[in-house]
């Protein structure tokens, strides 16, 4: 495990020890409305996962965004089906505040909103919920066997995973668990080197009933060409939205060129 990835997880863990919530899972489903983000991605078109992200471990900084309701907005306009929200502060430079922002502005739009940060621990879940979010991320690479755990308590909130595999070993083990929405990192989390024939590799492993959605290393047009031709149902794309001019028309023109399957 490289310095970055060992200085983010220690620093989720003390931030664990600091979370305090009440855990009644069938008040909290009472407390407000949850939307489908497995609904959003079923699409007969290719969906877009827009991503709120400031900076990234290997990248560095790369998009000041004061205001994510104001980008969120770019990413409604160009239709994004979703917005994945990072909220990890180490290395990313998020905050659990961009995803109460984040939610709260889409609060009436049929947009589902996703967690994304390094989720250990039943207790992020419940933190989760309460700010907001529909769904979560959960890397199977970080979590390993407790992400079975984690994604039984997700169900028991009402909300729906995202199951972040990178081989073929951890595809298995998120189907065999009954993960029904998958996403294919291409970045390695160890080496954060990017190989985008990764999901192109794994995708026909995985039965047509489950969502699958291309994470990472989608740069242009032609590279997410390729994830549509190959069946994906989703691209979750973050740095190359942020830091483009225009956002909401890059995902159209993503969409629009989808040469439908």
């Amino acid at each position: 495990m490289n310095n970055y990835l060992t200085k983010i997880l220690e620093h989720t863990r003390q931030s664990i020890e600091q979370l305090q919530f009440y855990s009644d899972p069938e008040a909290s489903q009472r407390y407000r409305e949850i939307k489908s983000l497995k609904n959003a991605l079923s699409h007969p078109h290719i969906d877009i996962i827009a991503e709120v992200k400031r900076s990234s471990p290997s990248q560095g900084d790369f998009a000041d965004i004061d205001d994510p309701i104001a980008l969120v907005q770019q990413y409604a306009e160009g239709g994004a089906s979703a917005i994945s929200v990072l909220t990890n502060e180490v290395g990313f430079k998020g905050t659990i505040r961009d995803l109460q922002q984040v939610s709260q502005a889409l609060r009436d739009s049929p947009i589902a909103v996703l967690r994304k940060d390094f989720i250990i621990d039943p207790l992020q879940i419940l933190e989760s919920f309460h700010y907001g979010a529909d769904a979560l991320l959960l890397i199977v690479s970080i979590s390993k066997k407790n992400t079975e755990l984690l994604l039984k308590v997700c169900h028991q909130y009402g909300l729906q995973a995202l199951v972040e595999v990178h081989n073929r070993e951890e595809l298995d083990y998120a189907l065999s668990i009954g993960a029904d929405i998958i996403g294919i990192n291409n970045r390695d989390l160890n080496t954060f080197s990017v190989d985008v024939n990764l999901g192109l590799t794994l995708k026909p492993h995985i039965p047509e009933h489950v969502i699958t959605v291309a994470e990472s290393g989608i740069s242009d047009h032609v590279i997410a060409k390729r994830y549509i031709d190959a069946g994906f149902d989703a691209l979750l794309i973050g740095e190359t939205l942020v830091k483009s001019d225009h956002p909401q028309q890059m995902i159209k023109s993503i969409k629009q060129h989808e040469y439908l399957r």
